[in-house]
């Protein structure tokens, strides 16, 4: 975790000044989604921001259905699913990283600090998630791709295959839909970043597979010399 942390503040110390260079790209980038027919982020926000409970419920989307969903997750499988702990946490830490390599070499800046014509929800109508993740923490140019989404996708993935129980399947499945969503109307990323952060973290779940489930055994557990 440590490792992982200086890596990241690393990343954000390289693209901490690259604004110009995340700009260009980010309009090279909404240039695609018209070519795909893809520029959905005005569409998508227009949904929500004319009604302030709805503002309300996709920012808390955002806020508390990341990392506390994660959280929750890699505890409950630690305890009831190890080896599914493993897998999961593994993969985090794989997509995780190639994530990195992508921030550090195609810096994106997001919808809300890009040309579009978008409200920042999260900023602008919550003080939460600024307040838990300050902004001189974060780094504003790693739109691409969109770990918020892609880690929650495979939490749902491993969730839905640790469990067979009918809520928590059904929660598995809506949870990563509801983030694709939110991310995309409170003006964090753009409908490419999500697909691509969808690919980045399965490509880390594939991965994850390979690696081989070692379990360290604990000190009482080990036979005495």
């Amino acid at each position: 975790m440590a490792g992982g942390a200086l890596c990241y503040f690393a990343v954000r110390g390289i693209t901490q000044g690259a604004i110009t260079l995340a700009q260009a790209n980010a309009r090279a980038l909404m240039g695609v989604e018209r070519a795909l027919r893809l520029d959905w982020e005005a569409a998508a926000q227009g949904r929500v921001v004319g009604n302030d409970a709805l503002v309300t419920l996709t920012n808390w989307v955002y806020i508390y259905g990341h990392w506390p969903v994660i959280i929750v997750a890699l505890l409950t499988l630690y305890l009831h699913a190890p080896n599914r702990y493993y897998t999961l946490r593994n993969a985090l830490f794989i997509s995780g990283a190639i994530g990195l390599l992508i921030f550090a070499l195609v810096p994106v800046a997001p919808p809300r600090l890009a040309v579009l014509d978008l409200v920042d929800t999260v900023t602008e109508r919550s003080s939460s998630y600024r307040a838990l993740q300050p902004p001189g923490l974060l780094n504003k140019y790693a739109a691409l791709p969109s770990l918020h989404f892609g880690w929650n996708l495979i939490v749902g993935v491993v969730l839905w295959q640790a469990s067979r129980h009918p809520a928590l399947r059904i929660f598995a499945v809506a949870m990563p839909c509801a983030m694709a969503f939110a991310v995309v109307a409170t003006a964090n990323h753009y409908v490419v970043d999500v697909l691509l952060g969808g690919l980045v973290a399965l490509a880390g779940l594939g991965l994850a597979l390979l690696v081989p489930r070692v379990r360290p055994t604990p000190p009482w557990a080990r036979p005495r010399p």
